[in-house]
């Protein structure tokens, strides 16, 4: 850890993909499972009308806060846990344990974070990047880091475990109303891209990088690249500006 936390931060501009080669087989079968699978359920859940979409994702978003709250003790960020705690305090009890979005009413917005984060303050550098089953485009970092995330769901120690499938389910309800919400934008990067693989990366890798205040990179003629806007999945718009907020050189 003291040695890891020398080390600078990453740059936008850089890349580093040891496992290039097991990574497009992983994202082929990817694309191959959403297009055939996953697709077609979030389009069946995308029927059911939007208010009990909404009380599921709001259930399951607000057990995602317990972990949130514990992330932002260990990265010593006392707003973080102010805001995350105040919400969750809110939602799971005049919100009817979580069911209802009252915070946000009250203008009491998720301060998103996770343990990938905490490692990232703690010096941790993000390591190679991966597409990996369940997880989709991630880093060494953020893998381990989502892995923590998942297993400090409150719903797995709630009388034993007894209700860890009601967190299972709103977790995949969340995530298929996502995948519906977003739906264009993910049939234009896996059908469209000349090379969806390096888009998805590129998406990934400069976005996560933006949330965790990384420096810029610069290009080879010396400008910053601008950073694209952050987006809470991977899933969000591929063809949004990256420069709308970076000022561009100046050409000759």
């Amino acid at each position: 850890m003291s040695v890891a936390a020398c080390a600078h931060p990453e740059r936008t501009g850089e890349i580093y993909d040891p496992y290039e080669a097991g990574n497009r087989v992983r994202h082929e079968r990817t694309k191959s499972s959403d297009q055939s699978i996953l697709g077609p359920m979030a389009n069946s859940y995308g029927q059911v009308p939007q208010e009990v979409r909404s009380v599921v994702t709001n259930f399951s978003d607000n057990l995602a806060l317990v972990p949130m709250v514990a992330n932002g003790v260990l990265q010593l960020d006392l707003g973080s846990v102010a805001q995350n705690g105040t919400r969750l305090l809110i939602n799971t009890t005049f919100g009817l344990g979580g069911l209802l979005d009252l915070a946000s009413d009250m203008a009491i917005y998720e301060d998103s974070t996770g343990f990938g984060e905490t490692l990232s303050v703690w010096g941790f550098g993000e390591g190679a990047y991966l597409e990996a089953p369940l997880f989709g485009p991630t880093t060494q970092r953020d893998a381990v880091g989502s892995t923590v995330d998942f297993a400090t769901n409150p719903m797995f120690y709630i009388d034993g475990g007894r209700y860890a499938a009601v967190g299972l389910l709103a977790l995949l309800g969340a995530k298929l109303d996502k995948r519906f919400r977003y739906s264009s934008s993910v049939d234009q990067l896996f059908q469209e891209s000349a090379d969806s693989y390096a888009q998805t990366r590129m998406i990934y890798l400069q976005n996560r990088r933006f949330e965790l205040g990384q420096e810029i990179a610069p290009s080879e003629d010396g400008c910053s690249n601008g950073y694209a806007d952050p987006y809470d999945d991977p899933y969000a718009d591929p063809y949004a500006d990256p420069t709308d907020s970076t000022e561009s050189c100046d050409t000759e």
